[in-house]
């Protein structure tokens, strides 16, 4: 047996075959992690020294802007059927059940240790036919500058494949992450780190969707 991988997928080197690691079923984590600008600046406020090191801190903190990110997966499945998992409209979708996919928190602050996390069950990966796992910003201003976003596809016994959220154009409020799909009979991982701007249009999900070929319809949804 192989022993865990850590792999990081990145431009020069953007593909990775999970049959090739021996990740051929079990579950594997999807994990969002991100710091905020404002749980930084709480965190400097804590360690900060002295009354005015204090009081300058717990200003910047109060000035630093909130930003709420979104993990989600796009499934699209070979019978044709498709799906969303993600926070909104509360699509948490199940592990046992269609999707096969499901996301266990949702991260409002960046200030979660664990950030954000989706499984997917590989025991089920013959229904699937493509999975884009892709990010959002729900709330807060500004784009994914500065906010250090890594996602972390992590096996059952520890194989790791890394994607940085790089490169990030002036007012990206969406990313498509990595797209999951079989290719040459293999079940390969594609980093994407596809930026996503307002100028695109309105509807981020739809616009990535389309922009995938997903065939997916869209209604308005809250959490």
């Amino acid at each position: 047996m192989t022993k865990p991988a850590t792999v990081n997928l990145t431009k020069a080197a953007p593909t990775v075959s999970l049959d090739k690691h021996g990740v051929t079923s079990g579950l594997i984590k999807v994990n969002l992690n991100w710091t905020s600008p404002q749980a930084a600046a709480q965190r400097a406020a804590g360690e900060a020294r002295g009354l005015f090191s204090r009081i300058r801190a717990s200003l910047r903190s109060a000035a630093a802007r909130t930003v709420d990110l979104d993990l989600g997966c796009m499934i699209r499945c070979t019978d044709g059927s498709k799906t969303v998992v993600q926070a909104l409209g509360n699509a948490f979708g199940a592990v046992d059940r269609f999707p096969y996919v499901a996301l266990d928190s949702d991260d409002r602050t960046g200030a979660q240790e664990m950030g954000e996390n989706l499984v997917i069950n590989l025991g089920h990966q013959a229904e699937f036919q493509k999975l884009l796992l892709f990010v959002y910003i729900y709330e807060g201003s500004g784009d994914f500058r500065g906010l250090d976003a890594v996602v972390t596809l992590t096996s059952e016994r520890g194989d790791r494949f890394r994607v940085v959220l790089d490169e990030c154009p002036p007012q990206a409020h969406a990313c498509a992450i990595a797209l999951i799909k079989r290719q040459k009979g293999e079940l390969v991982i594609g980093r994407e780190v596809r930026w996503f701007t307002p100028q695109d249009g309105p509807g981020v999900q739809d616009v990535i969707s389309r922009a995938y070929r997903l065939g997916m319809k869209w209604t308005p949804g809250r959490k």
